[in-house]
């Protein structure tokens, strides 16, 4: 099972998810509104969740930003099953 620790970031509206492994096999992927998500599996399946605005993956790490109407509360564990069924 992958080990995710959620860390919060200046920016109230994102959060950085350190992984203990790759989070892309390529340098970085960004998803947002427009991207292909055939680009980025992962980034595509945290994006469809309701209340994120876009998705970025880089070495073992995944930062998540939200609306500023969305709650951590519901999606902090919403990602972090996300990011734990991609890597299953």
């Amino acid at each position: 099972m992958v080990e995710v620790t959620p860390e919060g970031t200046p920016n109230p509206n994102a959060v950085k998810f350190t992984l203990d492994r790759q989070a892309t096999d390529q340098r970085s992927e960004t998803f947002r509104a427009g991207s292909v998500p055939e680009d980025s599996p992962l980034g595509s399946r945290i994006f469809a969740l309701d209340g994120v605005t876009n998705v970025f993956l880089t070495a073992n790490f995944v930062s998540v930003t939200k609306e500023p109407d969305a709650h951590w509360d519901e999606l902090l564990p919403a990602i972090v099953a996300e990011i734990e069924a991609f890597y299953e």
